[in-house]
């Protein structure tokens, strides 16, 4: 059995609007205790075109950028059981889920939820949405930054991701 993998708390300003969620921290991110820290995976990219964040800057800059353009990062699962770093190693049986309930309280202007892939879209409508006391903000599934969904040119990643947060652009 392998020891569990702990997420890290959200990164959010009251005033967000939109929710990024990834599954859970890869063993790179967990090492160095950054959102995104696996550096072919393409997240900063993609934040670095859209609102400055690019991987280029400290992480307390590219985090710092993120909330004053209004976006909150976080991911489904707080804690699971999953050798190595790839999404479908997740154990499903040992998932346990952030307080969302909690969080979209206190993040009333919330206005969309992107979900970085699938797996974090699915483990959210099946252990998260049953359990919320009122609707969740309309969701998207974005493709994942992953360098594992190797499938998708980075244009068209950005392209996609731009579709849904382009409206912040246009609000900076």
């Amino acid at each position: 059995m392998s020891e569990a993998a702990r997420g890290f708390a959200p990164v959010s300003a009251p005033d967000a609007r939109v929710l990024v969620l990834g599954s859970l921290p890869g063993v790179r991110s967990l090492e160095r205790a950054q959102y995104y820290a696996q550096p072919r995976n393409v997240f900063w990219r993609i934040m670095g075109e859209l609102c400055g964040a690019a991987p280029e800057l400290a992480y307390t800059a590219r985090l710092r950028r993120l909330t004053d353009a209004g976006i909150a990062l976080w991911d489904v699962v707080a804690r699971a059981e999953r050798p190595g770093s790839l999404d479908a190693s997740i154990r499903r049986a040992t998932v346990e889920v952030n307080d969302f309930a909690g969080f979209l309280g206190a993040h009333s202007q919330i206005e969309r939820i992107c979900f970085n892939g699938r797996m974090a879209a699915d483990l959210f409508d099946a252990r998260v949405v049953p359990s919320l006391p009122a609707p969740a903000p309309p969701a998207v599934v974005l493709p994942s930054t992953s360098p594992a969904h190797a499938g998708m040119s980075f244009e068209a990643k950005l392209c996609r991701w731009r579709e849904q947060l382009g409206f912040l652009e246009r609000a900076l």
